[in-house]
């Protein structure tokens, strides 16, 4: 281990542990940080107590341990260890302890004073997974609270400086540089019509004929993994290729990431998972898609959508970090400088863009009523977080006031999912069975439509993870004081248990629409009308995925029985009395309704309602309609779009949800208030829907919107000009080219983060430029714009130096008069 990179600063590490209670590493990839370092804080005893140091990936977490053991010439679980789910190599010696995510956020909850640890390490920290910034903020917590000397040290190759500085502000903070091995880079940006598989498969190809060394590609998921195996069917057989991403099983990533053979070369297709914490011997040639795929939470349906994007200039250097680590490199990226130049610098985190239900769980179980009572890099979204304690209290778990019921106490000590510890300690006399629906839901078959298929085979003993399985079932029984034997699995219990965990995903089949289904959230699923699920009335949908139509893709489920859920889960179902407006009688109309969640199970016509249920008819009647029966004016439209665009720039204000269902699902908080005296679809016409908006926002965010997001710009002439919005799309300044002379750059509005795109115009109002970026514009294109215009508009100035010039609505003839 000699000759590493962060030996130089070790005696500033060293130091600053000793001395500091926090410390900030930023070290290049290869520098030593996640082995050298640990290792030294071991050997030269620089605490007394245990280290334990957070690996984000199981597959990183053992592989270090495993380096590191053997650099102390001793077994795994000796001096170093590894706990990851479902397995553990530690003792009684253990001194350095290498865990992953979830793991020390149980400990903390176990045990907040972290008695015999004196060390917390955060490896890979830019990774920044809602796990590790939730264990941070619970340490930070534990270190003012009650451990002062609990040391913390947070350390990544990418790390956002400024951003843990101000977190930690009393941190010790080194950094150390990389490996010197230089890495060539070349660019080959996809052509339009070009598939990346393809591409990818090409530039593999002509790098291994024309280069030494092996290779790794970093592709965005499973499915172009194995596109591009496909496509590299006869190599030479001297060169071995190996898959590599997160689901493959441990002895297949272990053959991925070991030396090749002596007279062999391999290439690897990976996912991200390659980008940190592991070096694969040999690599000297690296090719980047450019892309990974992200999980986001969709908050209007509660349906997580896997979003292929492009990766974060961090991800670019760590990955092509992997050409250099052993000798010269070369990387290929399959994009342009100019790409990667418009990327963000560092991903967004996951606390941003998840499903909170489990932090909301983490929160409530150590006794933070509020997400403020905590210090976060990100604070989590407001509206996320109501949304996650929603779905938390319909399960059971917590109170209305955000505590944890007695069975969400129960639940948070199992360590598992929300939804699962849910219907684990609602079992009763069905704990095995629920137990056993955990475990395999853990360890998902892929391709399997019918949970209960795998179910049968766990019966049968034919699961293809069936030991790891039947352990994990053991181990989650016991947890709540119960046993587990196969032969007390009941399968008939599995749909009515799976029901508890996922009420919100009920699924009620569409009238005459094979496959097609509707959710007990209003949210639309689908599956291929050939499966024996599609024809069913109702499921329970475990597994869906969102798409970019208006639908999901339910990818696993079970069937569900009415008759029986409604006898075994009464508590899902409620009576309500229903007041619509019926457009063809032109009148009230009523009916009571068995409802589950969103889904009419049964109607009943009641008498002819009261008139003053006459507002509830119109809500109704707006819901099933859709917002285009309002009357939506040019200004309360645009306003809707000003709004939409402040949530998208400035996420961490508390914008109330604003998407077409979203103002659907709230129609009582903000339009009721404003139906008083509105007596029949036609008098909706006279709703003012932009002050409804306005009172929707609440105050101060009605008062500062129009300071972070004006509807008008100021021009250098002192016209007032619109500024035009659309959510997705940049704001856009239409303005004539004269009007702007003087403006050196183009002008900033939420809080700086976005330019106007300014759209600049003729003397006679034809657009002559759009630019994102006045300075160069001035700089550069405006001389070809200055030589066409000097002769279409002889009559109007056209500077040499416009950045400098008087702004003017005026011809050279006024400006001399």
């Amino acid at each position: 281990m000699s000759q590493l990179p962060i030996e130089g600063v070790m005696p500033a590490l060293i130091s600053g542990v000793r001395h500091c209670s926090q410390l900030i590493l930023k070290a290049a990839p290869g520098a030593g940080k996640s082995t050298y370092f640990p290792l030294q804080l071991l050997q030269q005893q620089v605490v007394s107590g245990k280290i334990v140091m957070l690996e984000p990936r199981r597959l990183a977490a053992k592989n270090i341990a495993r380096y590191l053991a053997k650099q102390l010439g001793e077994p795994v679980g000796a001096r170093v260890g590894y706990r990851v789910r479902g397995e553990q190599r530690v003792s009684s010696n253990t001194q350095l302890e290498i865990v992953t995510e979830g793991i020390l956020t149980r400990m903390l909850q176990s045990d907040p004073e972290l008695n015999g640890v004196d060390m917390v390490i955060f490896d890979e920290f830019h990774e920044r997974s809602i796990h590790a910034d939730t264990a941070l903020a619970f340490c930070l917590e534990v270190q003012e609270a009650l451990r002062d000397d609990l040391k913390l040290v947070v350390m990544s190759a990418t790390l956002d400086q400024a951003a843990l500085a101000a977190l930690m502000p009393e941190a010790e903070y080194v950094e150390s540089e990389g490996r010197s091995y230089p890495v060539e880079f070349r660019y080959a940006p996809l052509g339009a019509h070009q598939r990346l598989e393809e591409q990818m498969a090409k530039q593999i190809l002509t790098l291994i004929a024309n280069e030494s060394g092996s290779l790794l590609a970093f592709l965005p998921g499973v499915t172009a993994i194995k596109r591009v195996m496909e496509r590299l069917r006869g190599l030479p057989a001297d060169i071995e290729v190996f898959p590599l991403y997160g689901q493959l099983e441990f002895s297949a990533q272990q053959a991925a990431i070991l030396p090749a053979e002596k007279g062999k070369r391999k290439i690897v297709l990976a996912t991200n998972i390659a980008e940190t914490s592991l070096t694969i011997e040999g690599i000297r040639l690296v090719v980047d898609s450019g892309y990974e795929r992200v999980a986001r939470f969709d908050l209007k349906n509660g349906v997580t959508s896997l979003e292929q994007v492009r990766i974060a200039q961090s991800s670019a250097e760590q990955r092509a970090g992997r050409a250099g680590r052993t000798e010269p490199g070369l990387c290929v990226r399959l994009y342009s400088q100019s790409q990667l130049a418009q990327q963000p610098v560092t991903a967004q985190p996951e606390i941003l863009h998840s499903d909170l239900s489990h932090l909301c769980m983490e929160l409530a179980q150590w006794g933070a009523q509020q997400v403020s009572d905590l210090r976060w890099l990100d604070v989590p979204n407001a509206t996320a977080v109501s949304q996650a304690r929603g779905l938390l209290v319909t399960l059971g778990l917590l109170d209305e006031q955000g505590k944890l019921t007695p069975e969400g106490q129960r639940a948070a000590k199992l360590g598992v999912e929300p939804r699962m510890s849910a219907m684990m300690v609602m079992a009763k006399d069905a704990l095995p069975t629920a137990a056993a629906v955990a475990a395999l839901l853990e360890e998902p078959e892929k391709g399997v439509v019918n949970f209960l298929d795998s179910v049968q085979r766990f019966t049968q003993g034919q699961h293809n993870q069936q030991q790891r399985v039947l352990a994990r079932s053991k181990s989650l029984a016991n947890r709540l004081g119960g046993d587990f034997a196969l032969p007390a699995l009941d399968t008939a219990m599995v749909a009515p248990l799976l029901a508890m965990a996922f009420p919100d995903r009920i699924a009620q089949a569409r009238v005459n629409q094979l496959g097609r289904f509707v959710l007990a959230n209003g949210h639309g699923a689908e599956m291929q009308d050939t499966e024996r699920l599609a024809a069913c009335d109702y499921l329970v949908v475990l597994d869906l995925m969102r798409t970019q139509s208006d639908s999901s893709i339910i990818f696993t489920a079970v069937e569900l029985e009415l008759d029986a859920a409604e006898h075994q889960l009464p508590g899902l179902f409620a009576d309500v009395e229903c007041v619509d407006w019926d457009e063809s009688k032109g009148r009230l109309v009523a009916e009571k309704q068995v409802k589950l969640g969103r889904l009419i199970i049964r109607r009943q016509a009641l008498p002819e309602p009261p008139r003053e249920k006459m507002t509830q008819a119109l809500l109704n009647y707006i819901r099933r309609k859709g917002l285009s029966v309002l009357h939506w004016s040019d200004k309360s439209l645009e306003l809707l779009q000003r709004l939409r665009c402040a949530a998208d720039w400035l996420p961490e204000q508390d914008w109330p949800p604003l998407s077409d269902q979203a103002l659907l699902d709230q129609l009582q908080q903000w339009l009721e208030p404003y139906l008083n005296g509105i007596h029949s679809v036609k008098g909706l016409a006279q709703v003012d829907l932009h002050a409804a908006l306005l009172a929707y926002l609440g105050w101060p965010l009605n008062q500062q919107v129009d300071e972070w997001l004006p509807t008008h710009y100021q021009v250098p002439t002192g016209s007032s000009k619109k500024i035009r919005y659309q959510q997705g799309q940049d704001p856009v300044l239409s303005v004539r080219m004269q009007e702007m002379f003087g403006q050196q750059s183009s002008p900033c509005i939420a809080l700086g983060r976005k330019a106007l795109v300014l759209e600049l115009l003729s003397p006679a109002q034809r657009p002559l430029q759009v630019t994102r970026d006045l300075a160069s514009f001035w700089a550069g294109a405006y001389q070809q714009v200055q030589k066409e215009m000097k002769g279409r508009y002889p009559k109007h100035v056209w500077p040499d130096y416009p950045a400098t010039h008087v702004a003017t609505t005026k011809t050279k003839r006024q400006l001399n008069s």
